[in-house]
């Protein structure tokens, strides 16, 4: 993606330019992220579940974000369980130190 906006503005960058800025700039703007955000979250989270496949074999994707659209956590697990759910879950409340006060769901049990 950092590619194709550079080059829409006339830069030409290479992958492994690219793979060396993320590599160098990549954890000083998680950081940043990081901070930024903490205690800013908001209460109200969804957690939805998708089907991807990867390498040929299909894998479960768990995402919970906040209403801002704010990634809270990610899970890819081969097997769609009851634990899977119940893990991130565990997880997120742990990293986050509060319960929201909203959980939509796409409708699990």
């Amino acid at each position: 993606m950092v590619e194709d906006l550079l080059a829409e503005r006339g830069i030409i960058v290479s992958h492994q330019i690219v793979r060396a800025w993320a590599e160098k700039f990549g954890r000083e703007f998680a950081k940043t992220i990081r901070r930024r955000s903490a205690g800013k979250l908001g209460d109200k989270w969804h957690l939805e579940e998708v089907v991807v496949s990867i390498g040929g074999r299909k894998h479960w994707l768990w995402r919970a974000v906040d209403q801002e659209g704010f990634v809270l956590d990610v899970l890819v697990q081969a097997r769609r369980d009851r634990r899977a759910a119940l893990r991130l879950m565990r997880k997120l409340l742990t990293r986050q130190g509060h319960p929201p006060r909203v959980l939509i769901t796409d409708k699990l049990r």
